[in-house]
């Protein structure tokens, strides 16, 4: 009797590691197992994005559709959202089309990690850490300077986000109580790293090689101008926009130049003794 009931109990143990360990391999694949993003974060984090009228929504893992349904319905945005589990993409769908959104709120079956991205001007995911890092590059490759990334719980790694705030909800993981999730926000920066020559305007315009180091939003250098050295420091984008410091090493302080950067230009203005004064720049050789 007692070889039977250990023999039974082995049986279950090993029952239970196997849905276990298939509840693991369910949720690598696809990104986590389906747990719903509380109503209340969905309303935060398409607020912390700024979501609007013009903008499109794609959410990656959208699970029962609750976020794009809620930017076209609250905020007049239109939205993709994927999921790998068409059971809940043909109750997203459906739901859609109950509220009358259905051309403004679409839902398709894919693999989160290869949906395409360049229509997005917000991206949103509630997904595990391993999938977001391998989100991370296509992120900057693909989505235009500007577009915004926000996440629920997890972050990008070693892209810090540029903003950050913890919300207090009253349900999470299906459960009522007093929780606390955490919401990241990026705004995908342009790419400024190469050299570009310089252009400082005014009485005597002054022109120079301008050498920046990107990474991510964060921006370094250096520039030589009439045989003395230059340091970029403090340099940040936020999306398009730039803003630098650029002065001799141990001067201080330097003068801020503030700009837009699209593509291989950028310009802006300065304010030299008292005076607003224009740059520009081209890039001339890319990293």
């Amino acid at each position: 009797m007692a070889r039977t009931l250990r023999i039974a109990m082995l049986g279950l143990l090993l029952s239970a590691s196997l849905v276990r360990a298939q509840a693991i391999n369910e949720g690598l694949r696809t990104g986590g197992p389906y747990v719903p993003t509380p109503q209340e974060v969905v309303d935060h984090m398409l607020k912390f994005a700024n979501v609007g009228p013009r903008d499109f929504v794609i959410d990656l893992g959208s699970g029962d559709g609750r976020m794009v349904i809620t930017a076209a319905q609250r905020f007049g945005a239109r939205g993709l959202g994927v999921d790998i589990d068409p059971e809940l993409v043909e109750r997203s769908r459906a739901e859609a089309e109950r509220l009358g959104l259905g051309e403004r709120a679409r839902f398709r079956v894919e693999d989160a990690t290869r949906t395409p991205l360049a229509d997005a001007s917000v991206v949103t995911l509630y997904l595990l850490p391993g999938f977001t890092r391998i989100l991370q590059p296509r992120f900057l490759s693909e989505l235009t300077p500007g577009s915004r990334i926000v996440a629920h719980d997890f972050d990008l790694g070693d892209w810090k986000a540029d903003r950050e705030v913890v919300v207090d909800v009253k349900e999470k993981y299906g459960s009522p109580g007093t929780w606390k999730s955490t919401l990241f926000l990026w705004t995908v920066p342009a790419q400024v790293s190469g050299t570009w020559q310089f252009e400082l305007g005014g009485a005597k315009p002054v022109r120079m090689a301008l050498r920046l180091e990107q990474k991510f939003q964060d921006v370094s250098g250096s520039a030589v101008s009439e045989g003395a050295s230059l340091a970029v420091s403090g340099g940040r984008l936020e999306g398009k926009r730039i803003r630098f410091r650029l002065g001799a090493k141990g001067a201080a302080p330097d003068p801020t130049y503030e700009g837009v950067a699209e593509g291989d230009r950028m310009s802006g203005t300065v304010e030299l003794r008292g005076e607003r004064v224009s740059w520009s720049a081209t890039r001339a050789v890319a990293p």
